[in-house]
């Protein structure tokens, strides 16, 4: 069964190239804005990503297992399937898919044409965007490919799939896991799983999974006012971090925007300030610091030291029938 009619002409008309069946890419905010302004993304800052040769795509655009009550992206189908698009198809596509929606910057003024280039071929691949990506059966393939072609991968998950990330035969550069509730109580009602009883203890077996798994852990906690980021549940968090011990843990304001302003008021969004005094206060619950922070992201890095991601080995280049655009020729402004 392919996309729902309804769902991929929303997805359409927010300016998602679908690729396949149920993937789909789009060009991140900061992706536009490193082009346009040479601003980075915290991902930059945090752990030296550039954010023009980074691609944003998911595998199952209209997948997820939960119904997140902050999820600011469009709600998915309710009958799930497990997808098995080609993985090779699948990435090289979703470059040509990105080159085509990169190709309007190459005629703008404001845009660095070797960043314009650079752009072509992305160096990261951020396997978020919406949806669930591990209901992917291809997804240690896809990972595997993307390292082969030079690229580093984060792959984003809300956990509760603790055996399609055990089987995973090739992990992630990075990966995250979304520890958005302090406790069971707390997750069903903001997370809202679709399969009925059970998730929150799928998502524990998630959490005493990650010390097992050689590669770059990140819990990120989306804190939003009034419901999941109140005093009682910092100790809580802690526990679960704690348990989990990864590398880095992010704390991350929810944005009021997208299709959460259905669900959510303005007075769940906290501030900066608000983040960094949740970040401070659970830093030494789990033996760790504060390492950074972006104020426009509203974030906070806590760890115990930054490390740059590192770079796979290149072993396979694009075929050059993707489709790449030409360097530009800036015509002169009309005065």
């Amino acid at each position: 069964m392919g996309m729902d009619p309804q769902l991929k002409a929303k997805l359409q008309k927010q300016r998602y190239h679908l690729v396949g069946e149920h993937g789909g890419v789009k060009i991140c905010h900061w992706t536009r804005e490193s082009l346009l302004r040479d601003r980075s993304c915290y991902k930059g800052k945090f752990y030296g990503i550039a954010s023009h040769e980074c691609l944003q795509m998911s595998p199952v655009v209209d997948q997820c297992n939960l119904a997140c009550t902050y999820c600011w992206r469009e709600p998915h189908m309710d009958s799930l399937e497990l997808t098995d698009q080609d993985p090779l198809e699948l990435l090289y596509e979703s470059v040509r898919a990105q080159r085509r929606l990169l190709t309007g910057y190459g005629g703008n003024i404001e845009v660095n044409p070797e960043k314009f280039i650079e752009a072509q071929n992305p160096k990261h691949v951020a396997i978020s965007l919406n949806g669930e990506p591990t209901l992917y059966r291809n997804l240690s393939e896809y990972i595997d490919l993307c390292h082969k072609h030079g690229m580093t991968t984060m792959l984003v998950t809300n956990g509760t799939l603790p055996k399609a990330i055990e089987n995973l035969d090739v992990l992630p550069t990075q990966l995250y896991v979304s520890v958005d509730a302090p406790n069971e109580e707390v997750f069903n009602r903001i997370c809202k799983p679709k399969w009925g009883s059970g998730a929150w203890d799928k998502f524990e077996q998630t959490i005493d999974l990650l010390p097992s798994l050689d590669t770059r852990i990140v819990c990120r906690h989306t804190l939003v006012k009034g419901e999941n980021m109140n005093p009682e549940h910092l100790a809580q968090y802690a526990a679960l971090d704690n348990r989990a011990d990864p590398d880095w843990i992010e704390c991350k304001g929810y944005v009021f925007v997208g299709h959460s302003r259905e669900v959510m008021s303005l007075e769940n969004m906290p501030s900066h300030d608000d983040v960094l005094e949740f970040a401070n206060t659970l830093a030494p619950l789990v033996d760790r610091r504060l390492l950074d922070d972006s104020r426009p992201s509203r974030v906070a890095l806590i760890g115990r030291e930054k490390i740059p991601l590192p770079i796979p080995e290149k072993i396979m280049d694009f075929p050059e029938d993707l489709g790449i655009a030409p360097p530009i020729k800036h015509l002169p402004l009309a005065r």
